[in-house]
């Protein structure tokens, strides 16, 4: 009698550790978000998933690739103080069980958890329970062996696991760090471009009305590159539609539907610009700097087309996976004797809990950063390059009340456009 009612005590205990196993896999199921993503135009907040406002709004994310659009986080000041929150480990806490990197790995833990829960019940049907009384049942299998491993073999192989892991993660984060300096300097080199072209704008004998166009299609070529590039790094079911219709409202329709229709956008975007530039009156020179600006573009562009095409070598990521998944599904065997002390070892169950979903977290951040374009907000990016650089050729010169000085003598050579003559030049 003795026997079975502890059987049927541990049985019950197994039975709870899987219901509340199954609770934390329904806390991950999808969850509706109404949350768009970030765009510099909207009126949500362009911040988005870090932000302290509600919780509930911020952790109820969906599952998979579709919870990486709102990750796309744009700071503001006010962000970075809710950032160094002194509650900021309250509100991580209690988001934990909602948190998007942990429900992409709830098959995982939970397989790792019924190992352990199953270690539990089968040693103690082989070297007895204890009930609730504290009373010693007798074994209900004897005749089989006790499973265990020797915890040294964990604490020997955990340096090359850590060492693999953080080779991991810091790879991945260059990656996203490289992917995020590529459109700084995009951002940069667009404004840059813009006022270069505005100031060394060559007006005279040009109407008011043709500098306005020539700047405004130099400032639209600039916008379409970073906009095609944006295309060229994003998946085409997110992003063709949104991108088709920003050309058709934004460019004329022939420029439009000749990047559209070609086979690598951002290359005939950056022929559209060059040809912009040098349609612009000023002198050859004025041109070949703002032309630099338009082969860093080429630059950031098969920079981060050569972090789309190439990822970590997947020799490595496959037997890091494996070294993990195998090491954290046999460590229940080496902790058991470590639960000795508590009743029927049930405090193994949530460690192995904790120490898989901290283990498996690390890996599967170092496998979302590894591609970061489609975590970057690369469409607050553009929308901002359209905002500053439609700003920038508004401005005109002695628009500031300052009166200009006129050309000196020695300087005319490079105001003139080629082949001509300034007027106040001395005669040769």
């Amino acid at each position: 009698m003795i026997s079975r009612r502890t059987c049927l005590l541990a049985a019950a205990a197994a039975a709870a550790s899987l219901a509340l196993g199954s609770a934390g896999v329904e806390a991950f199921a999808p969850q509706p978000n109404v949350r768009s993503v970030t765009k510099l135009n909207n009126e949500i907040s362009p911040t988005g998933f870090d932000s302290f406002r509600d919780v509930k709004d911020i952790t109820n994310l969906p599952d998979g690739e579709e919870q990486r659009k709102y990750r796309r986080t744009v700071y503001t000041h006010d962000d970075w103080k809710k950032h160094r929150s002194q509650d900021r480990f309250i509100y991580y806490l209690q988001a934990i069980l909602d948190s998007g990197v942990y429900s992409n790995l709830a098959r995982e833990v939970l397989a790792v958890t019924a190992i352990a829960t199953g270690l539990v019940f089968y040693n103690g049907c082989v070297g007895g329970f204890t009930d609730l009384l504290g009373g010693k049942g007798p074994a209900v299998l004897p005749d089989l062996p006790k499973l265990t491993l020797p915890l040294a073999a964990f604490t020997i192989t955990s340096p090359s696991l850590g060492l693999l892991l953080v080779f991991r993660t810091n790879t991945s984060y260059q990656r996203w760090d490289e992917a995020r300096k590529n459109w700084g300097m995009n951002i940069n080199h667009t404004r840059d471009l813009t006022r270069m072209a505005n100031a060394y704008y060559d007006d005279r004998g040009v109407t008011p009305e043709q500098r306005a166009d020539d700047l405004n299609h130099v400032a639209l070529c600039t916008w379409a590159f970073v906009r095609a590039m944006k295309r060229h790094l994003s998946p085409e079911e997110e992003d063709e539609a949104a991108f088709r219709e920003e050309l058709y409202e934004k460019l004329p329709a022939q420029q439009a539907e000749m990047i559209i229709a070609a086979a690598h956008r951002p290359n005939r975007a950056l022929q559209d610009l060059s040809f912009a530039i040098d349609d612009l009156p000023m002198h050859f020179m004025r041109k070949n700097e703002i032309h630099k600006a338009v082969t860093i573009f080429e630059d950031d562009l098969g920079s981060s087309e050569r972090i789309l095409t190439s990822p970590v070598p997947l020799f490595y990521t496959r037997h890091l996976a494996r070294f993990l998944a195998i090491w954290l599904l046999l460590l229940p065997l080496g902790m058991y004797d470590s639960f000795k002390d508590t009743w029927n070892h049930i405090g193994l169950i949530p460690s192995t809990v904790v120490i898989a979903t901290m283990l498996f977290g690390i890996e599967e951040i170092g496998t979302q950063l590894e591609e970061p374009f489609t975590v970057l907000p690369m469409q607050a990016f553009c929308d901002k390059i359209y905002n500053w650089c439609m700003e920038i050729v508004s401005w005109s010169p002695g628009d500031n009340g300052r009166s200009l000085t006129p050309t000196k003598t020695e300087h005319a050579f490079f105001t003139s456009k080629p082949n001509s003559t300034p007027a106040d030049a001395p005669p040769v």
